[in-house]
């Protein structure tokens, strides 16, 4: 299983960007999924997780009231609405099926290697 991730570029302190996560070889809906980033220097960390039929979101603190995970059943894919964006929010982001969203979903990371990510960079 695998996913393409896009929609990132370099945006301004308090703009917006919209990211994608593309399923290939399978339906997203199918799966919980998580977005995870990675800053420079930094060790890879959950953002927001989404269950299989979208009932079930989780976000992590830094992100809660400004990130929005969506499910888009009709595209295939998983999106992140990111809004109110911050230099913190710097990084590679990624997304992957987990096992579940809930208590401690960012361990619960299906095997396989990662796709390729999308940078956001967040700059004035």
């Amino acid at each position: 299983f695998q996913f393409v991730e896009s929609g990132g570029g370099l945006v301004q302190p308090g703009g917006s960007l919209r990211l994608s996560c593309t399923a290939s070889g399978f339906r997203s809906d199918w799966y919980a999924v998580g977005w995870f980033r990675q800053a420079p220097g930094k060790e890879r960390e959950g953002v927001s997780c989404i269950s299989s039929r979208g009932g079930v979101l989780e976000y992590a603190e830094s992100v809660k009231g400004r990130f929005t995970v969506s499910k888009d059943s009709a595209n295939n894919t998983v999106n992140l609405q990111m809004s109110s964006l911050k230099l913190d929010d710097t990084g590679i982001y990624y997304c992957k099926t987990v096992a579940r969203c809930g208590m401690r979903w960012t361990e619960m990371v299906d095997p396989g290697p990662w796709g390729q990510g999308t940078q956001v960079t967040v700059s004035s």
